[in-house]
Order: structure tokens, then sequence, then C-alpha cells
């Protein structure tokens, strides 16, 4: 058999379930590491730089994993390696951040977090595509959206349950973490462990020859189809591309320098420096005719990558944006527009802190629903149109906490992110491996989270700027910024062209 069979619902329950454990240590991070730095004394306009390690660490683990997983074969098989190793150190790095005794130590232990969940998450999204047939990966998606959006209404509410349920106190003294958060913590790192082995002990993957037979298959029906070329990549356009970005992280610094801009900027322009020489430096290892290295050869997929990922990129772009300004600014946001206080040491503080945590379970758990409606709203629509649908009314929440002063009410704008969550989890995705090569899932999956990084990296690294600049301090409008973001991200989707020929 040279074609993908189709698995059982329980199959993808379980080759998803890890998801589960990944998503509940992000979704403690996401709620909790900016109230972290707060109370080990940072000031609101430096969180976004402390922030800068996640994407930063998933801008280079992400496609190395991804390269490296589609070349690995061994005992655990080919992505399941990766879930392990991710899992132990993430669960690691859960336990330490609450202990952290200083600033420095919680940024530091953010950026081996960041580093483990993105080691084994990136293979997790490779590995709906590695074993799921085209017609099924929708339901594929959907299915570790429902896990995602399951393990982060527990990870994010956890807190506030276990001061309001269990009697575990959420203050402490001043650059103390609170206990409610420090056992909210340990317990993601058991949960994070264990999801992960579930998956690794109940999936097993497709070895090397049934693998080498689908893409065989593949390679004559469906290849062709979608426009992708495997045919080397001429060096000089390492030189040409590398340069347009080396050109526009100089034009950065140097604005930054003589404009005496916000310092964080230097940062991304930093960044796209560091792209260039690593352009150069695919261009200098080339030699024609022979073996590609490892560098050269994820630079070469990425300059081959399919027209219908270079158009969900500028949907990424925006779309995360916004996310990003939600996960930065909900907690200083609310609590100092609704609240009324922004003094961390105040019960009304950590009270508007918990609520925080309780709305981003909320919005997480209406993904985690809205995951088995989206596969039903693509059947009768499309999977572009389920997509703007659900971005739209995600960017109307967000911008909507601005108008809102009862702290009751956020939790109908949360239903709008939510909505919008369990469609950016799966949509994309889905969209995606339609038109990607099954033997470069990984690499693809990894230079696809450029699109996730880049924009979080832009919000850290002016966020902190604009806010301080010209919105006079009020952390509340970087969430309206968002929203808009979300939206312009909707109307983006409808320029991507989905080559798949079904939305099952």
């Amino acid at each position: 058999m040279s074609k993908k069979p189709t698995l059982s619902f329980w199959q993808i329950w379980n080759m998803s379930f890890g998801f589960l454990g990944i998503q509940f240590g992000f979704a403690l991070q996401n709620a909790n590491v900016s109230r972290i730095f707060e109370t080990l004394g940072a000031n609101v306009e430096d969180i976004p730089i402390l922030w800068i390690a996640a994407p930063v660490t998933g801008l280079i683990i992400q496609p190395i994993i991804g390269h490296m997983s589609d070349k690995t074969w061994n005992r655990l098989g080919r992505r399941r390696p990766y879930f392990l190793f991710g899992a132990i150190f993430a669960s690691l790095a859960l336990l330490l951040m609450p202990n952290s005794p200083a600033l420095w130590v919680a940024a530091g232990t953010l950026w081996i977090m960041d580093a483990s969940i993105n080691i084994s998450m990136e293979p997790f999204r490779a590995f709906v595509g590695d074993m799921l047939p085209n017609e099924q990966r929708t339901r594929g998606f959907a299915m570790q959206s429902f896990f995602i959006g399951t393990g982060a209404v527990v990870g994010s509410i956890l807190p506030w349950v276990m001061t309001n349920w269990l009697n575990i106190p959420n203050t402490a003294p001043e650059g103390m973490i609170p206990p409610s958060v420090k056992w909210s913590f340990y317990i993601g790192a058991a949960v994070f462990f264990m999801a992960i082995l579930w998956t690794i002990f109940t999936t097993k993957e497709y070895p090397p020859e049934k693998m080498s037979e689908f893409v065989q298959e593949e390679k004559k029906t469906t290849l062709a189809s979608l426009g992708y070329n495997e045919e080397p990549v001429n060096r000089n356009r390492f030189l040409k591309v590398g340069g347009v970005f080396g050109i526009i992280g100089l034009v950065i610094v140097g604005l930054t320098y003589q404009l005496q801009l916000d310092k964080n900027l230097y940062i991304l322009g930093g960044i796209l420096l560091l792209f260039l020489v690593l352009m150069l430096l695919a261009y200098a290892t080339k030699v024609e005719g022979k073996k590609e290295n490892a560098l050269v050869e994820i630079f070469s997929d990425l300059l081959r990558m399919p027209a219908t990922m270079k158009q969900l990129a500028i949907v990424q772009f925006f779309t995360w944006i916004g996310l990003f300004a939600l996960w930065i600014y909900a907690v200083s946001g609310i609590t100092s527009h609704v609240y009324g206080t922004s003094d961390p040491l105040s019960q009304l503080y950590n009270d508007g802190a918990d609520w925080v945590t309780v709305l981003f379970g909320i919005y997480n758990g209406v993904a985690a629903l809205m995951a088995f409606a989206l596969p039903v709203l693509a059947k009768y629509t499309n999977r572009k149109t389920t997509h703007f649908i659900c971005l739209v009314l995600g960017g109307i929440g967000l911008a909507s906490v601005y108008l809102i002063n009862d702290p009751k009410w956020l939790i109908v704008s949360m239903i709008g992110v939510g909505i919008a969550w369990a469609s950016i989890l799966s949509m994309p995705y889905a969209i995606l491996t339609g038109s990607l090569p099954s033997h470069k899932m990984g690499i693809y999956m990894g230079i696809f989270n450029f699109f996730i990084v880049i924009p979080q990296i832009l919000a850290a690294t002016i966020l902190g700027f604009v806010v301080q600049n010209l919105f006079g301090g009020e952390s509340i409008l970087a969430l309206v910024l968002g929203g808009v973001s979300m939206v312009i991200a909707a109307v983006m989707v409808l320029f991507v062209k989905d080559v798949a020929t079904t939305n099952k």
C-alpha cells in the first residue's frame, strides 16, 4: 500500500494527546510569567523585552528541529524522540521558574522553557502530516486544538483554583512568588511529562520504508500539482535575499541610533543582520553538484517554499501580533483599566491577575469546544471562510476589552478570542500541509514558525515603546491594537490559495 490509511477517532486522539501537556505548560507560561517578572521587580515597559527569549528561541530551534526530525529514525521513531527530550527539559524549567531568586534567573528560565516546549511542539505539527492522509488533516489539527484548549483551560485557571478552592495564598512578601503560582507550576511539570509519554507509548510511527512508499506515491500524483520544485537553488539567490534582509536590518539599526529610538529595536535589526550572515555562510558553503549541508538545505527549503505558505505568512504575521499583545498586556491592561491598580503587591492587583488567568482559561475552553465545530463549518463553507469568520470574531473580542469596566463582562470578549484561537491552532496548518511534500513536513513546519515568531519579536521590541510614548502608558490600548491586527489578518485570509481538493 502506498497511500496513507485513514485512522480511527481514538488513533487520532492518542497521537494528539501530548498537546494536552504542552499547552498546559504553555498556558502557565503565558498567564503567569509577566506576573512573575513584575513580582521580581520588572517595570511594565520592560516586560516585552523580557519576553523576547520565547520568540527568538522558536526562530532558531524550530527549523533546526524540523530539519533534524525529517532525517531521524531510531528505536523511538522519527518525531517521538524530540517529544521526549523536550518534555524532560520543559518539565524541569516549570519546576524552576516559580522558584527564581532574581529577575535575570526568571528570564533565563523562560528561555530554557520555551526552547524545550518548541522541541516538543514542532514535531507534533509535522506528526499530523506524517500520520494522516490529506482528507483527515483538518480533523487531526482540530483534535490538537481540542487538547490545546483543554490543557490551557486547566493550566490558565489553576492559580485561581488554588486560591479560591484550596485556600492556597495568592500573595507573598515582596520579591516572592505566591504559593498558588508555585504549586500550579509543579502540577504543570507533571502533566506535561505524562501527557507526552501517553502519545509516545500509544502511537507508533510508520517505519522508514513505508514513509518512502508514501513519498514516492506523492511525487507521482500530487507534487506537480502543488507547484513544488526540488531543483537545487542557485547560490546567488542566497546573496540577493540575504542582502535584502541585511539592508533592512542596517536601516533599522541606523534609524534607531540617529533618531534615538527605543534601544529594543536594535534586537530586531540584529536578527535581520544575523539572517544576512547565515545566508552568506550558506552561499559560501554551497558547492554545486555536491550534497548540501544542513544550513544550505534549510535556507534552500526556505527559498523554495510554496506560494500558499507565502500567503499564509502574511495572515500569521498580523494574527500573532494580536495574540502577543494579549499575552504581554492582559495582566497590566486589565488590572489597571478594570481594577484601577498597578501595584503588584496589592490584593486588588492579585485578584485582577487571578481573574486574567480565569479569562485565559475561558478563551481556551471555548477553543476546545470550538475545535469540534471547525471541521463541520469547514465542510459546509471552506477552510478559508472558516478562518476568516473566526479571526474577525477574535479581533472584535480583543478590542472590546477597552469598552468594559465590569470584570465579568470580559468573559464575552474572551469568547470571541477563544473562537479565533481554535481556528488559529488548526486552519492555517490544515491549509498549509495540503501544499507541502510529506518528506519535508518537519522543516517546513519549522520555517512556518518564522511567521509566528517574527511578529512576536516585532511586538516585543516595539510594543513597550508604543505603550509608553504613543499610548501614554495605557497598556489596555495595546489590546485594542492587537484586535485591529487580527481583523487585518482575517481580510488577508481571503487571498490565500487552498490547494487541497477536500475540506474534511
